[in-house]
């Protein structure tokens, strides 16, 4: 039995909450990849969906448990994307969503919060702020703090993905998953060591964001005081214990990958595959750019997790060959 916070029961039967629309995401092997990458590569793509990001999986359970607690309301701090799935998940249950998020977040992420009906506060600072103000504004009101990756809801919903891989009977050998806070590798991850442990999980974390992939080595919280990278989704510089414990367990490595990577990654994605991705969604491929000694031969799933990006932004990062 492997030891996590996470339950295989209770990830199996998320399926049965999680609105149907995040589910059954496609898995399909990308040949056009191959020649610049040196190895076999699948996609799993979390982006077709209202929200256009995994983190819709982990809402859907947090809101629908409010919901039949009888809660009316819910506050989180985020980047982007949680707080988009969690107003979408809230609004179809009738719950009053407060997001709290840095005003130097992506625009295109901060506008889609406000389309959806939820309260948007923007703080002077980075996201670990914004964790701050929102634990001040759930005490303060009385009402659920929903805080990614520590709340197990996130976690187990994103491991439904990793169900969905096990269950194509799966010929690949490695999965590359974004790592930030860590919900999406310790679901994932929890899900392939018990059900198809020789699979290898790589973790891929930005070298301007190192908190996370630092404390895995060193087996211990490991802290920055600030980060640098295009890469907003994964960029915290506090991990939680509780979290990196469960990490611990799961992941057969994780890497960090420079930036310059990140964005030739995010180009070979739309040239290649036809995809419009966030920095953050492009880390697998560039853990693939940097060491493909390391994959050639093998055949490696990369998850695409967010499709949230300023189109300014972007078309600047990949430039004339976007």
């Amino acid at each position: 039995m492997l030891e996590t916070r996470l339950d295989l029961a209770r990830v199996r039967a998320a399926r049965r909450v999680i609105d149907p629309i995040f589910l059954d995401t496609p898995l399909y092997p990308c040949e056009a990849l191959e020649p610049a990458l040196g190895c076999a590569v699948s996609i799993k793509l979390e982006t077709a969906n209202p929200v256009r990001s995994f983190k819709g999986r982990g809402t859907e359970l947090v809101a629908a448990q409010l919901a039949e607690n009888g809660s009316r309301a819910v506050v989180c701090a985020s980047a982007g994307n949680l707080g988009q799935a969690l107003a979408w998940s809230g609004r179809g249950r009738g719950l009053d969503v407060t997001v709290v998020a840095s005003r130097f977040a992506t625009v295109a992420k901060l506008d889609r919060i406000r389309a959806l009906d939820a309260k948007l506060e923007l703080v002077d600072g980075d996201h670990e702020l914004a964790r701050e103000r929102a634990a001040a504004i759930a005490q303060y009101d009385g009402i659920r703090l929903l805080e990614d990756s520590l709340d197990i809801e996130t976690c187990e919903g994103a491991a439904t993905i990793g169900l969905e891989l096990v269950d194509t009977a799966p010929s690949f050998d490695t999965v590359l998953i974004a790592l930030g806070g860590g919900a999406l590798a310790t679901g994932v991850g929890h899900v392939l060591k018990a059900l198809a442990p020789e699979i290898e999980v790589i973790c891929v974390q930005p070298l301007g964001a190192p908190a996370m992939t630092h404390s895995w080595h060193q087996r211990r919280v490991v802290t920055t005081d600030s980060t640098n990278t295009i890469a907003d989704g994964v960029a915290g510089r506090y991990p939680i214990p509780a979290v990196l414990d469960d990490l611990l367990k799961v992941a057969d490595d994780a890497v960090l990958v420079q930036e310059a990577s990140i964005i030739a990654g995010m180009r070979l994605l739309l040239d290649r595959a036809g995809l419009v991705v966030e920095p953050s969604a492009a880390l697998g491929i560039a853990a693939i750019l940097e060491d493909r000694d390391r994959f050639a031969g093998r055949h490696v799933v990369t998850i695409v997790c967010g499709s949230n990006v300023d189109l300014n932004a972007y078309h600047h990062w990949v430039g004339a060959a976007g």
